[in-house]
């Protein structure tokens, strides 16, 4: 019997991935390809959208590496009342995009961040996109509140701070501002496209959709935000 404990795994998109990207699967094949079973256990929380069932068929219509086993997790409707056992029977756990804030609060009403944090120390694979990026970090920065981009709390999973669609000069400016005013901490930002890759709590690998994608690390210094481009991997030809 191995006594190797299981990799603590996130993987935090930026933007992209089969609800974006639907004819670009290589940040999913990617996803998929760090699970060492033949047929892995997919499920999709939508928590973020309101559990959109547009977004749920999607997701089973687009989400392309097969074979796989789908399904997903509405806390609108629940399928069961045993949410642990649900998700720790998972292999990889996909988070979509929408509200953070909303879906921080669902999450605690359910106890599914204590659940969510067994399953990364289990080894269950954790990824998401937008929401289900910054979701995992200490805060990161949302448009939760229309028109803003706020310092939102999340679940603390990784110790930084996160920004997604980097690429948006909205989110972008929002980031600095906050971590100016030292409403943020210093963490990552990743550009649609792009993916950090975090085991633990360190950053592994980046990988990227499409060659132009970037990610970034951005830390205030003497009153001045720095920021260092990190170079992804693209997975492409």
């Amino acid at each position: 019997m191995s006594n190797k404990l299981p990799q603590k795994q996130i993987i935090a998109m930026g933007g992209g991935g089969w609800g974006m990207e639907p004819d670009n699967p290589l940040l999913d094949r990617y996803i998929y390809g760090l699970s060492d079973k033949k047929e892995p256990k997919i499920c999709f929380l939508p928590t973020a959208s309101g559990d959109s069932e547009q977004y749920i068929a999607r997701f089973y219509q687009h989400f392309v590496p097969k074979p796989t086993q789908l399904s997903h997790l509405s806390l609108f409707e629940p399928p069961t009342a045993d949410l642990e056992t649900l998700i720790l029977s998972q292999d990889i756990i996909y988070v979509g995009g929408g509200n953070t804030k909303n879906l921080i609060a669902l999450w605690k009403e359910w106890q599914l961040d204590n659940i969510l944090r067994e399953a990364w120390h289990k080894g269950i694979i954790l990824c998401g996109v937008s929401a289900g990026s910054i979701c995992w970090f200490d805060r990161g920065v949302s448009d939760s509140i229309p028109g803003t981009r706020i310092s939102l709390k999340c679940l603390g999973f990784l110790p930084y701070s996160n920004c997604p669609h980097y690429n948006w000069d909205a989110y972008k400016t929002g980031y600095h501002t906050l971590l100016s005013e030292g409403l943020i901490d210093s963490g990552y930002a990743a550009d649609d496209g792009a993916a950090l890759h975090f085991i633990a709590d360190r950053l592994t690998n980046i990988v990227s959709s499409h060659p132009e994608a970037k990610a970034y690390h951005l830390e205030k210094k003497n009153g001045e935000i720095v920021e260092t481009v990190l170079d992804p991997k693209y997975l492409g030809q």
